[in-house]
């Protein structure tokens, strides 16, 4: 429903480089922003060395079962839910709002007329790639920077920011529903470690459940917004850990500690920065950073989660990595996509299925 989702301040990403979530469009210089906003899209820049690695595990052992393909689909929760969608733009519900905002997967036209789509509170307007910059148009009122959601039982502020994005990727309840079912169900307090946790909604339903939580990005800006986001909900109280530093660091870092969680969720950006300079590319570090993630699940770990945004592979690609990772572990992997249904204007009206990314679970059984 990971900093997904994008916003103010610009977010220099968190994992061995910081959050980024969809293309990098290389080659393709910066273009100047007026309001620096935290964002998983980072353009990518001449690279410099990554943490500090070490070699892939050799794993043996048969390959979990594997459970494909897997579509967890959501039709909305709580202040959220598509309204509908076309012509390479979507029509969403966020709280009291109605927001327009690029969508390059809306292929087909949109099923509702138009004067639905001019009803709106605002519209992103500008640059359609998910990195570019742009501004939003307000064609009703001016309105504040943020306003407060809740989805799962959690408060939080949705933000306009300058990446288009609002401070929470819907799509990923499929997997905070899960994640807070783990928790409560597990007789004890889980362990909960959130990679390039974006604005922390995650974090904060986890240890709403009960858990113990572990929450990890490189942008200052993504961490301060968590921490409203705790403070909006009177959570303060809550066992979370909120770390300022580049994923694959701390990761290591807890290697070499012997730390040890009991989920694991990490949502990865394509290409991103973490504050110290560390480059991050997906498809170069993330053996590395999954391998490690195995190292530091529990003997009674109950699910490894990645999630991956717009990227140029199958979800086999994914699939099949998170599989040989996890040699020997048993349990089985499930794979596929997340996507968002059309609800229509009252929420409960079933439409066509928007993809959002690409995910793979393991489960210990």
């Amino acid at each position: 429903m990971k900093q997904r989702e994008r916003r103010p301040g610009q977010k220099k990403t968190s994992g061995p480089a910081g959050e980024s979530r969809r293309d990098d469009r290389a080659g393709r210089p910066p273009k100047p922003v007026a309001r620096p906003a935290v964002s998983r899209e980072t353009v990518r820049e001449p690279a410099v060395p990554a943490a500090v690695e070490r070699p892939l595990m050799t794993r043996r052992g048969e390959r979990p079962a594997e459970r494909v393909p897997v579509i967890l689909e959501s039709l909305g929760a709580g202040d959220f839910h598509l309204i509908d969608s076309g012509n390479g733009e979507k029509l969403e519900q966020y709280g009291p709002y109605r927001i327009i905002r690029p969508e390059a997967q809306a292929l087909w036209r949109p099923s509702l007329p138009s004067h639905v789509w001019e009803k709106v509170d605002a519209a992103f307007t500008g640059d359609t790639d998910e990195e570019g910059t742009g501004r939003w148009r307000f064609p009703k009122e001016a309105l504040g920077e943020t306003w407060p959601l809740n989805l799962l039982g959690v408060d939080f502020h949705g933000r306009f920011t300058s990446f288009r994005h609002v401070g929470v990727f819907p799509e990923q309840i499929v997997h905070w529903s899960w994640t807070k079912d783990q928790v409560e169900k597990a007789g004890r307090p889980l362990k909960v470690l959130n990679l390039f946790g974006y604005t922390g909604v995650a974090s904060l339903v986890a240890a709403a459940a009960g858990a113990e939580v572990t929450h990890v990005d490189a942008s200052k800006k993504a961490i301060g917004w968590a921490r409203e986001n705790q403070a909006l909900g009177r959570m303060e109280k809550l066992p979370i850990r909120w770390i300022c530093e580049d994923a694959m660091k701390f990761i290591l870092r807890e290697e070499r500690r012997g730390s040890q969680y009991d989920i694991i969720l990490t949502d990865p950006p394509k290409f991103g920065r973490g504050p110290n300079g560390e480059v991050w590319h997906l498809f170069e570090h993330l053996p590395l950073m999954l391998d490690v993630c195995r190292e530091i699940l529990s003997p009674t770990a109950v699910g490894l989660v990645l999630t991956a945004y717009s990227i140029r592979a199958s979800f086999y690609s994914i699939h099949e990595l998170v599989r040989e990772t996890m040699r020997g572990a048993g349990g089985a992997v499930e794979s596929g996509e997340l996507v968002i249904r059309e609800a229509g204007l009252d929420g409960k009206t079933p439409g066509r299925a928007l993809s959002t990314s690409l995910f793979s679970r393991w489960v210990p059984k």
